[in-house]
């Protein structure tokens, strides 16, 4: 699914793509569908001229309609650098050979950000209970299945917790970015959506509109990990320093001022170090889906759930230990 995905992009023509040429004087930066193209690449394109500057090498944006697009993407060497959410980071680091090096530092220095249930300000539906029980008529506006704050927090901690599932609770459901789910919320497209917190920032500084004061929020997350920046760990150990370098300092250097400015755009403060560690809170809710699934499965023989079972808890367990050795 991943791979046809990504050669659907390819052969769509929606992304230029050239290889990482073997003398590393072009690398591919890219980057998550949260919103159109066109406004990503204008936000981030000051800091990905000032990253080809400071590198030495040419930085060139890739775009793909979805996350599988730049996993995929990564995975063939098509992309060196991403930006991703935490979901996509972990299939990215799992399948496509990445590696957590930064994380996003939003712009009143919170450490992370929270998903969002939305309805429009003028809707009848006041709260989860309501959504819950009038599911049947309502179409709902869900997230890409790699997205963090689209799919893997509010599946565990919103509609997990009430025993529901999206597919079969409400009358249509319909996939999208964190942009479109909420412009289709304001125009009254969709009853309920997701979204979170980042994309209400960047809608409020692109358009000069508070979000808060059109859509009611019924739900909002428990803190999710700041979004990931993610290299390929097979890039030279001095390249990814270099990298991993420029982020962490930028906004502090001779050029603060300006470079403050472009990190504004982004609704940032700037970026800290991170690792593949960030991950792990993702992790623990993903095999905790896996788990419940299992228990509820009436097709596997006793012995076969109690070993899947056996092995989704060892694995949990060794998340819980990695977690309090750090």
């Amino acid at each position: 699914m991943l791979r046809r995905t990504f050669l659907a992009v390819v052969a769509s023509g929606v992304v230029a793509m050239p290889a990482f040429a073997q003398d590393a004087k072009t690398l591919n930066i890219g980057f998550i569908s949260t919103e159109s193209s066109s406004n990503l690449k204008s936000a981030w394109q000051p800091l990905i001229d000032d990253l080809s500057k400071s590198l030495g090498v040419t930085i060139k944006p890739f775009f793909a309609s979805d996350y599988a697009g730049i996993i995929e993407g990564m995975r063939f060497n098509k992309v060196q650098i991403a930006w991703f959410g935490n979901k996509s980071a972990m299939e990215a680091v799992d399948r496509a050979n990445g590696e957590v090096f930064a994380s996003v530092i939003d712009k009143d220095g919170n450490p992370g950000y929270w998903s969002l249930l939305i309805v429009n300000k003028d809707s009848d539906i006041k709260s989860v209970e309501d959504v819950i029980k009038r599911g049947k008529e309502l179409s709902y506006g869900a997230g890409d299945p790699n997205s963090t704050s689209g799919t893997a927090v509010p599946g565990y901690y919103l509609w997990a917790a009430n025993k529901v599932e999206p597919k079969t609770l409400f009358k249509a459901v319909r996939i999208s970015n964190h942009e479109t789910n909420l412009l289709s919320v304001l125009n009254k497209q969709v009853d309920v959506a997701v979204n979170n917190t980042e994309n209400f920032e960047r809608y409020r500084i692109n358009t000069g509109k508070n979000p808060y004061d059109m859509v009611r929020v019924l739900w909002k997350s428990p803190l999710i990990p700041a979004d990931p920046m993610v290299y390929r760990k097979d890039l030279p150990a001095d390249m990814k320093k270099k990298i991993q370098t420029f982020f962490v300092n930028y906004g502090k250097g001779a050029d603060a001022a300006r470079e403050k400015q472009v990190l504004a755009t982004l609704t940032y403060q700037g970026f800290r170090p991170s690792s593949d560690a960030q991950l792990v809170p993702i992790r623990q809710i993903e095999l905790a889906k896996e788990k419940a699934r299992i228990e509820t499965d009436t097709t596997l023989a006793a012995a076969d759930k109690q070993k899947q079972l056996a092995d989704v808890s060892r694995r949990l367990a060794d998340l819980d230990k990695a977690v309090s050795t750090q």
